[in-house]
């Protein structure tokens, strides 16, 4: 009996082992994981060449990773056994109070920080436009007392402090609005970026810096709630399935404005709200229809002409802006390759807003085509 127990558990794992062999051989590979919002490593071709410098064995190994049969499954319950061992992170999200899932910021790369800096201070030298700078810090700075005890997470506002201290551009103060709106739902609990609520304190300090005239306060508009669904990418990335979703509202709308998107260097129509975008998983895209090389707005209202190099985070903050310019640019630089200086030139712009999160503006190595 004794004996036989050792086998019958090789057996058993034997068994298991080769099971999911024969399901991973037969499942059908996943190009994009709806869970995680994000691609999926694709099966590497192989060459004796990638074999020898080890690039192949790297990129199956990632693409056996990604295409592991029940990969969700298997993601959500390593977060719930995480959890239950009183773990505080998965994946590089902690696992916060009032269900809140917070990102991991590492501490930025230096020459990465110093060289994008540097870059919007080229911009700056190279135009006779203004040119503003606003980091907007994340979940992570200003619901730092959310974050479990000793979170390993490097200073956001430090960072922003920095980056201030060495730019020529004017720079703008968005962390003290969301520090004063704090108590508030400025972030999504299972997302990286601010709400409509978070942009709509942000927009006062930004018009304040450009125009001279602040924004409205919250309580002049009337929010609309577009959805009660939205899990975002640090619940994708988490696998914390037990997490609420979160709700996503508009608060201006389009009116007479009219965008015009760019995707493939041809005018398209475009539209500061694609609701279509609401029946997939990355709800957060409905703004803007997501990510796009560039937008224009006709906004129908008077003022100067503003151009917009940011991340994601600004598309949910255009609308706020729509009364204060006649036209607004907004580019994405890791997409948009003419020159900036060029562009300023040629489309008569009277201001520059580089606006990202401190997050992106750390780590985005397309910034420095801000400079150009």
């Amino acid at each position: 009996m004794k004996k036989g127990a050792p086998l019958a558990q090789i057996l058993v794992f034997v068994v298991f082992i080769a099971a999911f062999a024969v399901l991973n051989l037969v499942t059908p590979a996943r190009t994009f994981s709806e869970q995680e919002n994000r691609y999926l490593a694709a099966a590497p071709k192989f060459s004796f060449a990638k074999l020898f410098d080890g690039s192949f064995t790297e990129s199956f190994e990632k693409y056996v990773t990604d295409q592991f049969f029940g990969r969700d499954l298997w993601v959500a319950g390593k977060a719930r056994a995480e959890r239950a061992a009183g773990k505080t992170e998965n994946n590089n999200v902690f696992f916060c109070a009032d269900d809140t899932l917070v990102e991991r910021f590492s501490e930025p790369d230096s020459a990465q920080l110093t060289a994008n800096v540097d870059a919007v201070n080229a911009l700056a030298a190279n135009t006779d436009a203004d040119v503003y700078l606003a980091l907007i810090p994340g979940a992570a700075a200003i619901w730092s007392d959310r974050l479990p005890a000793n979170a390993d997470c490097a200073d956001q506002l430090a960072v922003i402090s920095e980056v201030y201290s060495r730019t020529d551009a004017t720079t703008i103060d968005v962390a003290g609005a969301l520090e004063a709106a704090a108590d508030e739902y400025i972030f999504y609990r299972t997302d990286h970026h601010w709400t409509s609520l978070g942009a709509c304190y942000a927009s006062d300090r930004i018009l304040s810096a450009i125009t001279g005239v602040g924004g409205k306060a919250p309580k002049s508009f009337a929010p609309k709630t577009v959805t009660t669904e939205f899990y975002g990418t640090a619940w994708s990335s988490s696998g914390a399935t037990w997490i609420p979703p979160d709700s996503i509202d508009i608060y201006v709308p389009q009116g007479d404005a009219v965008v015009k998107n760019y995707p493939h260097g041809t005018e398209e129509d475009g539209t500061l709200y694609d609701m279509s975008r609401l029946e997939t998983k990355d709800k957060y895209s409905m703004f803007c229809g997501g990510n796009t090389p560039r937008l224009h707005v006709d906004t129908g209202s008077e003022g100067p002409h503003l151009l917009v190099l940011r991340d994601s985070y600004f598309d949910s903050e255009l609308p706020f802006l729509l009364g204060s310019f006649s036209e607004i640019d907004v580019l994405d630089l890791r997409y948009f390759r003419t020159s900036v200086a060029d562009f300023i030139r040629e489309n008569g712009v009277d201001a520059v807003l580089v606006i990202y999160s401190v997050s992106n503006f750390s780590t985005d190595t397309s910034v420095f085509l801000a400079g150009r």
